[in-house]
């Protein structure tokens, strides 16, 4: 009857330790999707500085553009224009590739981690439960 109880524990031990590891891993796969949607938002951070700041470049030829067409009325305030045209464009598609990369990073938790800690849970009460 001691070699059974001696038993029970090193196996009662050995479960433990499974679940220490298991834990552990769980956690290190929270860390690493947490990292990479943290990357993504930082990209979508990044092209929203970008697109903010070719905005102000924009408005920038836009105004000079209006001052050159008032001003000396003569072609090249039409160059000026297209520019800022093209500018304005380069501008949305920036917003809308940063608008991406923000919805392709929330929610800002670790959605593979916990889906994987129910499992687990839900696999230990069916041990317990049989």
């Amino acid at each position: 009857m001691a070699g059974d109880s001696e038993g029970i524990r090193a196996s009662v031990q050995r479960v433990l330790q499974h679940v220490g590891s298991l834990v552990r891993l769980q956690k290190e796969l929270a860390r690493s999707e947490m990292e990479q949607k943290g990357g993504t938002a930082a990209a979508g951070a990044g092209t929203a500085i970008g697109a903010g700041l070719l905005a102000l470049y924009a408005l920038g030829f836009g105004l000079a553009a209006v001052a050159a067409a008032l001003a000396l009325v003569v072609d090249w305030w039409l160059a000026l224009l297209i520019v800022f045209f093209l500018l304005s464009v380069l501008v949305v598609v920036l917003v809308l590739v940063s608008r991406q990369l923000f919805r392709m990073s929330a929610p800002l938790k670790p959605e593979q981690a916990i889906e994987e800690a129910r499992l687990t849970k839900q696999v230990l009460r069916s041990f317990r439960a049989g």
